[in-house]
């Protein structure tokens, strides 16, 4: 397990919790006079996609679009897939062929 993503507000990182597949865990730690919630998990794909990290739905309807022959934003393409490589390197994940 790996630190996913960090939450200020209880229910929103408990959300984020219930979302995921896999082992995971919901650590609060106090920083000052402000709790802070660390979802631990899984570093999957389909984890953060569930999250709506690093713009993963937005690729997911450019990908459809493109599917169905329409012309999509290749600037846009292109900065999602940069994020894409510094996540992929960052866990230790291959980015899908289809996604490039």
């Amino acid at each position: 397990m790996k630190l996913l993503n960090t939450y200020e507000d209880k229910d929103e990182a408990e959300a984020a919790l219930s979302k995921i597949a896999g082992k995971k865990r919901l650590a609060s730690e106090r920083d000052s006079t402000v709790i802070i919630y660390n979802l631990f998990g899984n570093p999957t794909w389909g984890n953060f996609y569930k999250l709506e990290m690093f713009s993963l739905p937005e690729l997911q309807q450019m990908l459809e679009l493109r599917k169905a022959g329409q012309p999509i934003d290749l600037a846009k393409h292109n900065e999602f897939i940069t994020t894409l490589c510094y996540v992929a390197r960052t866990f230790d994940l291959l980015i899908p062929e289809h996604w490039l």
